[in-house]
């Protein structure tokens, strides 16, 4: 089984950035964050594949986060940028083993708390 540890969550102002890091106890075929604030269901933010790096982000994130990885280190990163407090939420890592949309691994979670 794979291990996912999260870190880099915190309080941060609106239109302020923030970095998150999962990494990984071994390699997978591709990793992602997904979100939850407190009376919502989980959300995705990204994910992306460790074979040809290709990405994909939820629409309430578009064009303000990026997520990136490091192969040496098996860890997955995601840049915030440009904060609203509506981002809110406990970030967590995911990964899966293959191509589908069912994830096999999560980790516990980091949170991230955007003030107005």
């Amino acid at each position: 089984q794979v291990q996912l540890v999260e870190s880099g969550g915190g309080l941060v102002q609106a239109g302020g950035s923030l970095r998150l890091s999962c990494a990984a106890s071994g390699r997978t075929f591709s990793m992602g964050w997904f979100r939850q604030a407190p009376g919502k269901g989980r959300e995705f933010v990204a994910r992306i594949r460790w074979s040809g790096g290709s990405t994909d982000y939820g629409d309430s994130v578009k064009g303000r986060f990026t997520i990136s990885r490091d192969d040496a280190k098996n860890t997955v990163f995601l840049q915030m940028n440009s904060l609203k407090p509506e981002d809110t939420a406990l970030y967590i890592c995911a990964a899966r083993i293959n191509s589908n949309t069912a994830w096999d691994y999560w980790g516990q979670g980091t949170q991230v708390t955007v003030s107005s």
